[in-house]
């Protein structure tokens, strides 16, 4: 029997746990300890994804949350080498860029424990973003890279892992796999909503704590607001304070923060999605629905390539002309580029070699 301690902190990372725990379940010969490091730990953001999604409660929680990015990373590190220790597993399992991604496998590998990393070779070539060192340093210290995609297997390709002791391995994407399964469970956000509605977010801090930044885009979504169609925004706590700080008014129809299942009835409901996340980019391609991203990089470089997907920066401008001409888009051929579903199956029996 192999053990395998999974790792994780963050929503996104909840999210895709859900479909690979599943298929981990179903494969013999596997068990599967969950570690939550507490990185994200109210409910909107923590408890509710593990009521809906089914995902087994951690065996181990860590209650690990706020400072700057070392210190979460120094705590995490310590408290993560000490489970690991306790439990003894095979293998540690990672997902994503999160500075709980990173703390689990650096305390693996420390302790001479392989790593297995989810959405290995993603690259938005942008170290400013803690994200982006967050993926690099995690892969550089795995020897299981499950990669999502063509452009993230190229990456590693090109940083020499064909010459290192590591298995570099397209699996799909595990979020096409979560959206597929749980679709018929989607429900809409309390409230009346308006009909033909773009789906906005808006919460990386590139944008949020720049504040010409933050004015440009909130002038674009208003704009589009009251100009081309409604825009619905659940606006996280966070970014509704800086907004309030910088003196700036949203005049959109504002939602509270949601939780998966209701994300997943408004991408499916939405003509447009305007976003600065990177899961969503791909979240609104597997629903058909074209995309603006107030990014400067993304990770998704084959959505801009396959005309699904429109880097807009924080240029009011370019976002309001993006938006305007490509809401009510459907984009096609939605199950060619991340594996159709399969993603978490394939990622279990590699596990299970």
């Amino acid at each position: 029997m192999q053990k395998i301690l999974t790792i994780i902190g963050a929503r996104p990372q909840f999210i895709k746990a859900s479909v690979v725990s599943r298929a981990i379940q179903q494969t013999e010969g596997i068990e599967e300890i969950l570690l939550h490091t507490g990185q994200h730990f109210d409910a909107n953001m923590s408890d509710v994804f593990f009521n809906q999604l089914n995902i087994p409660r951690p065996r181990i929680q860590l209650d690990i949350h706020g400072g700057r990015h070392g210190e979460m990373t120094g705590r995490m590190l310590v408290e993560i080498e000490q489970a690991l220790l306790a439990h003894k597993p095979d293998r540690v399992l990672v997902y994503g860029d999160t500075n709980s991604t990173l703390a689990g496998a650096l305390a693996a590998a420390k302790l001479h424990i392989p790593v297995a990393h989810v959405e290995a070779g993603l690259r938005s070539f942008n170290m400013q973003m803690p994200e982006e060192i967050n993926r690099i340093l995690t892969d550089q210290i795995s020897d299981l890279l499950f990669c999502p995609t063509d452009a993230a297997v190229k990456h590693l390709s090109h940083e020499g892992f064909a010459g290192k002791n590591a298995q570099v391995l397209k699996v799909g994407d595990v979020m096409q796999d979560s959206a597929l399964l749980f679709t018929e469970k989607a429900i809409p956000p309390a409230g009346k909503l308006p009909e033909g509605f773009i789906l906005a977010t808006l919460h990386r801090a590139e944008n949020t704590d720049n504040p010409q930044r933050l004015t440009t885009i909130v002038n674009a979504l208003n704009t589009l607001h009251k100009s081309v169609a409604p825009v619905v925004l659940p606006l996280h706590p966070r970014t509704r304070k800086l907004i309030m700080q910088n003196g700036l008014e949203l005049n959109v129809h504002l939602v509270e923060p949601v939780g998966y299942f209701e994300i997943l009835w408004l991408l499916d409901n939405c003509n447009l999605v305007i976003t600065d996340s990177g899961g969503l980019q791909k979240e609104a391609f597997f629903f058909g629905k074209y995309c603006v991203t107030m990014r400067d990089q993304t990770e998704w470089v084959e959505l801009i390539e396959a005309g699904a997907n429109e880097l807009v920066g924080a240029d009011t401008a370019k976002i309001i002309e993006a938006a305007t001409h490509n809401v009510e888009r459907k984009v096609q051929d939605t199950d060619n580029l991340y594996g159709g579903g399969q993603a978490a199956k394939q990622i279990a029996k590699f596990l299970n070699i």
